[in-house]
């Protein structure tokens, strides 16, 4: 468990890390760097750097929070990668089954095996599920996303790369759009992120614009339009069990 910086979110658990690519929007995984780092650092949980682990102490950890959280769950990983068992994603969804005062948030962008897991997996209220989407190519995450039993479906548009225009926004709830940062980013048109907003604002979507990005995103900000969009679906929260 630890804080995060990630604007659409409160702090980050991560029950498995590790991950490998599958598309152009992993070129620069931050996961990746942010691993080799704390494994120089001599962080035990990431002794194997970036190969895909899971973490069993790690599932008790949720239970321990004593106000409710935004929790954004394996940003060091994708729980829906191959290697990761249905029986540990299982573990983790029953962690979030009984931890009904959080908000977990999911990302994958393995969303072909979302799906064919989806109805192994108990979807409560609090748990919401969203699909990675940079580029024209990929579009076809949504579809898969959509077809899932998950309450609040989400897409994350980062980083950017390339126009989404015509996107199907039916049964999605919210979309995050983000430009890429690090040393040698690839950039973003404002004309890309212009128009997934007004899409967003016709299909009645929560809106959110995360940042710029490029070699300084701290000044390069997060305006668009001259203001700032912070939407988030409403969040509902129960007691414990």
């Amino acid at each position: 468990m630890a804080q995060s910086s990630i604007e659409w979110t409160e702090m980050t658990w991560n029950p498995t890390t590790g991950c490998t690519k599958v598309s152009q929007g992993c070129k620069f995984c931050y996961a990746e760097v942010m691993s080799k780092r704390l494994q120089s650092m001599g962080v035990e949980k990431y002794k194997d750097n970036f190969k895909v682990r899971t973490h069993e102490d790690a599932l008790k950890t949720p239970y321990s929070w004593k106000k409710s959280k935004v929790v954004f769950v394996n940003s060091m990983s994708d729980l829906f990668h191959e290697q990761i068992p249905l029986e540990f994603i299982q573990k983790v969804f029953k962690v979030m089954n009984e931890n009904p005062q959080h908000v977990f948030q999911v990302l994958t962008k393995r969303a072909e095996r979302l799906l064919e897991l989806h109805n192994e997996l108990k979807w409560t209220h609090n748990i919401w599920m969203g699909v990675s989407v940079e580029e024209e190519i990929v579009k076809s995450r949504i579809d898969f996303l959509r077809k899932t039993n998950a309450r609040v479906k989400f897409l994350s548009l980062e980083p950017l790369i390339g126009a989404l225009p015509n996107l199907n926004l039916d049964n999605i709830d919210w979309v995050i759009v983000g430009g890429e940062s690090g040393h040698n980013p690839r950039p973003m048109d404002a004309d890309w992120v212009l128009d997934i907003q007004e899409q967003c604002e016709k299909a009645d979507v929560a809106f959110f614009f995360k940042q710029w990005g490029g070699k300084n995103k701290k000044k390069n900000g997060r305006t668009l339009n001259g203001r700032t969009y912070d939407e988030m679906p409403v969040i509902e929260l129960q007691h414990s069990v």
